[in-house]
């Protein structure tokens, strides 16, 4: 069994940053790609990024390309979302993702390609 514990969230004013972080464990002997999703009330979850273990890629959707950075710390089984020039319409409940066994088949952007999920943690941006 692998743990995702997400923290960070909070509530901010539009145009500040907040840096969420997700912490894996349990049996887990390495993750190859870690990904952050949100989903607002009344929404469908949405891709935000996610982040390749070996290489360190990152990739992102495009609401939140050129504001939002992801990192690895391989070593401490984290992954970080920095989150910049918030905006209102980022307000979700951000969840983390781990594929501990290589879903190469699937997007990195498609909730299917992940194995374990965390319990999220709720970003307010307010205007």
């Amino acid at each position: 069994q692998v743990q995702l514990v997400e923290s960070g969230g909070g509530l901010v004013q539009a145009g500040a940053s907040l840096r969420l972080s997700c912490a894996a464990s349990g049996r887990l002997l390495r993750w190859y790609v870690m990904g952050w999703f949100r989903q607002a009330p009344g929404q469908e979850r949405e891709f935000v990024g996610a982040i390749t273990w070996s290489e360190g890629r990152g990739y992102y959707g495009d609401s939140v390309k050129d504001r939002f950075t992801i990192s690895r710390d391989n070593a401490q089984n984290t992954v970080s979302l920095q989150m910049n020039s918030l905006k209102p319409e980022d307000t979700a409940v951000y969840y983390c993702a781990a594929d501990i066994n290589n879903h190469f088949s699937a997007a990195v952007r498609v909730a299917e390609r992940y194995d374990y999920w965390g319990q999220g943690t709720q970003v307010t941006v307010s205007s």
